[in-house]
């Protein structure tokens, strides 16, 4: 692929390369993961509650949606303390955390190219 360093040697190792670039987007298609996402990076862990006012326009329904699916796919981590009322916190894992020199090398080239 253009501009990672690596030349592609086939078609098949194109088609591979393809089709990691798109499995990764997909983990985070929606229109709340990326928010969801960068919050957790300016912040250690945050608390559901915490999310929902720093997110003001996402729903509580989407912001569960999008909290499991970025869990289920190992991106964030979910504890849920043993007290009353339940607190429950959310943390990138190392694979979330990773996600950020790409997310950072996308917002570089997004301000380059976006004339919008």
């Amino acid at each position: 692929m253009a501009g990672t360093g690596k030349k592609v040697s086939s078609p098949h190792d194109a088609a591979c390369v393809v089709d990691h670039v798109q499995a990764g987007l997909r983990v985070l298609e929606g229109r709340w993961k990326l928010a969801i996402v960068h919050q957790l990076f300016l912040h250690t862990s945050l608390r559901f509650s915490e999310l929902e006012k720093l997110i003001p326009a996402v729903t509580q329904k989407m912001l569960i949606q999008q909290l499991r699916a970025l869990e289920a796919d190992g991106v964030v981590a979910r504890t849920a303390h043993p007290v009353v009322p339940p607190r429950v916190e959310y943390r990138l894992t190392e694979e979330g955390l990773g996600l950020q020199e790409a997310l950072n090398a996308l917002n570089r080239w997004a301000r380059t190219h976006h004339r919008g």
